[in-house]
Order: C-alpha cells, then structure tokens, then sequence
C-alpha cells in the first residue's frame, strides 16, 4: 500500500468515525428528550400521584404486618418478651461466658435467676393485696358511695329509680348466658397465656443460650454494606431493650420505694400494696405515673380527707420530677429519651393494637426503632433525614 493510500484510507476512517460519533450523540440526545408519559408524570399532579401510591403501598404493607402480628399474637408476644429479656440479662451471660462457664449452665441460671424474680414480683403482689383485701373491698365501697353520693349533686343527676335500673342489668347480664360465654373465654384467654409463656421460655432459653448464633444464621443473606448495617441495627436493638428495661425498672423500684414512704408517712392505708401498683405501672410511661398517682390519691381522700390527698399529690409530683430531671438522664441515658408526643402515639398505637401488654410494649419497640435510625448510615451517623442540620 503506498504512502497516498494508506493516507486516505486513514481520512476515510477518521471520517467514519467521526460520523459515528455524531450519530451516537445525536441518538443521546433525542433519547434524554422525555417522552409523554414522563412528562405527565412529571408534572406537579404526576408527583402529587406518585407519593400518594407510594403512601397507600406503604399503609397496605404496615396494615397486613400489624393485621399478621395481631392473627399471631400467641407466638409475637412470646418471642418479643423473649428478645426482651435477653437482651436485658446479656450482660449476665457475657459476665458469665467470660469467667468459663459452660454456655448451658448459664443458660440455666440466668433463666432460673428470671423466673425467681418474675415469680417474686408476683408474690409480693398478691401478698400486699390479700394481706389487705378486706381493708381494700371496704375503701373501694366507701369511695362509691361518695362518688354516688356527689353525682346526686349535679343539675343532670340520674334519680333512684335509673340507678336502680342500671344496677338491676348489671346483676341480668351477670346472670345471663352471655356474661358465661365471655367466662368460657376467659378461659380460653388463660389457655393462651399458659401456652405463651411455655413459649416464651422455651425461646428464651435458646436466645440466651444460642443468641450469637442465631444472628449469625440470620445474617446471612446480606453482604457488604446491607450486612454492615444488618449487624448494627441488631447490636442497636439489644443495646436499647437491655438498657431500656434495667433502667426502666431502676427508676420504677426508686418511685415506688419514693411514693410508698410518703404514703406511710401520711398513714395512707394500702401503702404496700399502692407502692407495689406504682412499680408496675411506671412500665407504661406517662400514664402509668399519672393512674398511679390517682388512685393513691382516691385512697387518701376516702380515708383522711382532702388535705391529706392533696400531700399524696404533692409527694407524687416531686418523685415524678426526680424521675424525669436525675433518674432517667442517669440511668438510661439522653439517647433512650423519646419525646412526649412520640411516646404518647406510640403508647396510643400500642393500645389499640395490643391492649395494656401493647402499651408496655410500644415505648421500648419506638425506642428501638429510633436507634437503629441513628446508626442507620454508619456508628453514630443517622439516616440522611434526621441528621441535625
């Protein structure tokens, strides 16, 4: 091939591709024109469409979760309360597993440790209402007599003969074959409860015992950055229950020792057993303190007088506040603290889905669900949207 040759054979090829690009670059061009359809949606009632479908899938999913979780509550519940313990008493087990003892040895002590002070708790309820059940009976009348008594006060007062007839279908439905039914179910529902907790020591024992594992079973279908934050989110989760719960109980063992001196001081009768009610209800933020602090009140005002239940309101608030200014902030951390509103909604969502085993549950599982949104994108690095800026 000469020299001229292979000269326009190279213009020729230069030429070529040249053409070629212009070609592709046309064809990109008229390719990133939008078409109709990408144009109507996106316009403003195509994006307004578009979020209001990705809403409604969203809803539909959280509905059939919460519609599964509510069919199952008899293997949800168990296994929650399970995760829940062990991830309470896991440092127990680590403090355990590193002083050489065998995984199922310890295993059977924390779990024999659990029952002791669930069974405990158990006891010194019943004990503290029995010891003082007629004393209770007699208050409890007294103060509806008093509440009857007031409510034939008022301008709209029902007369004798309409609580004679409210009383009259209470002792007929009583007496009637659908309060029975409602007892048969009641049986039914301890059925349930036995069967559940079966359940649920069963699986807690395999958490303490085989957790680690567990997770690591779970954990394998992620990879890369999804099993990075697989694994946080779960270090997260157990973090935040165990924390949440010792120090949940932490603050309701100090507010109940708190009310309960004021009430023996005060001589308030049924001291032990209103101090025993306050430790269970400080489990239920917000509305757990605020029933707790009525009903010692009621109990003050039926048997010494309005001045001594407005002491029995005093003491409760100044527990309330050591509570939330001391005890709180120092043993469960800033990071644990929810705000009201949230607490309040999920306390809310709770009850509706879950009765009063519901609302003990939501604070915790949103206090979880919040952490795991701040390590979401990296330790101690929040998911984009609730970064402070």
């Amino acid at each position: 091939m000469t020299m001229k040759r292979k000269l326009r054979w190279g213009q020729q090829r230069g030429s070529t591709a040249e053409a070629l690009a212009a070609e592709a670059e046309r064809h990109l061009v008229v390719s990133a024109e939008p078409t109709k359809t990408q144009r109507i949606w996106g316009e403003g009632f195509g994006l307004l469409a578009t979020r209001a479908l990705q809403i409604i899938i969203v809803l539909v999913l959280t509905g059939a979760i919460v519609w599964g979780m509510h069919a199952l509550t008899t293997v949800v519940i168990p296994l929650l309360l399970a995760l829940i313990f062990a991830s309470t008493f896991s440092p127990v087990m680590r403090w355990l597993r590193a002083r050489g003892v065998a995984d199922a040895l310890a295993t059977v002590m924390v779990l024999l440790g659990i029952v002791v002070i669930l069974a405990g708790i158990a006891w010194l309820i019943v004990w503290a209402v029995q010891d003082q059940w007629d004393d209770l009976s007699s208050q409890a009348q007294d103060g509806f007599a008093q509440v009857l008594d007031w409510v034939k006060t008022l301008p709209f007062a029902p007369d004798s003969a309409q609580i004679a007839d409210w009383r009259d279908s209470v002792v007929d439905f009583l007496t009637s074959s659908q309060f029975g039914s409602g007892a048969l179910a009641g049986v039914g529902a301890v059925t349930n409860f036995v069967t559940g907790l079966v359940l649920m020591v069963v699986v807690l024992f395999f958490f303490l015992k085989d957790g680690p594992r567990i997770w690591e079973f779970v954990l394998r279908p992620f990879s890369g950055e999804a099993l990075a934050r697989a694994r946080r989110a779960g270090d997260k989760t157990v973090s935040t229950l165990g924390s949440y719960v010792r120090g949940t109980a932490a603050v309701a063992a100090v507010d109940a020792i708190g009310i309960g001196i004021g009430l023996l001081i005060l001589q308030v009768p049924l001291a032990l057993p209103l101090a025993v009610l306050v430790f269970v209800l400080a489990f239920i933020p917000l509305v757990g303190a605020t029933v707790a602090g009525i009903l010692a009140a009621l109990v003050a005002l039926v048997a010494n007088g309005p001045l001594s239940a407005v002491l029995v309101v005093g003491v409760v608030v100044l527990v309330n506040q050591l509570e939330g200014n001391f005890l709180q902030p120092v043993l469960m951390g800033r990071t644990l603290k929810l705000h009201a509103l949230v607490i309040l909604l999920a306390l809310t969502i709770g009850t509706v889905t879950g009765g009063i085993l519901g609302a003990v549950l939501a604070v915790p599982i949103a206090a979880v669900a919040w952490g795991i949104i701040q390590v979401w994108d990296g330790p101690g690095l929040p998911a984009k949207w609730a970064r402070a800026r």
